[in-house]
């Protein structure tokens, strides 16, 4: 799909002047329908179409001094790679790896990227309370 630079124009245009092409920006459909059903694997989607991953972002607003725990956080990112390892290591165990197997490489390697940059921006933010969160699901 190509996009001219009128058309993205005409979506970013109120409705209300009458220039508006009339058809709704696909961006914003796109976020209606991760709105409407809630579900993270919309916007995780269109991200790896886009060639890249979707990772959410901690909320500040969680930030407990008492609560923030670097060294649980660390022991479950260490967790989910030493998991992506071993399901490597199973996998190739007799020198091949089938699709089944491969699918099985991807979960763990899409866990442990989500887990990994969630864990880099909670060191940036100082907020491991919420990384422990969404470690957790």
């Amino acid at each position: 799909m190509s996009l001219s630079p009128s058309t993205v124009y005409k979506w970013a245009e109120s409705p209300d002047t009458g220039s508006a092409s009339g058809i709704s920006n696909p961006l914003d459909r796109a976020m209606d329908l991760h709105k409407a059903t809630n579900d993270p694997r919309v916007v995780r989607w269109l991200c790896e179409q886009a060639g890249g991953f979707f990772v959410k972002n901690s909320d500040p607003t969680l930030v407990d001094e008492k609560e923030q725990k670097l060294a649980p956080a660390t022991s479950k990112v260490v967790k989910q790679f030493a998991d992506l390892l071993s399901t490597v290591a199973e996998a190739a165990g007799d020198s091949k790896i089938n699709p089944k197997e491969a699918k099985h490489i991807r979960l763990e390697w899409e866990k442990l990227k989500r887990a990994a940059e969630g864990y880099v921006k909670c060191c940036e933010e100082g907020n491991f309370k919420q990384l422990n969160r969404d470690l957790i699901k």
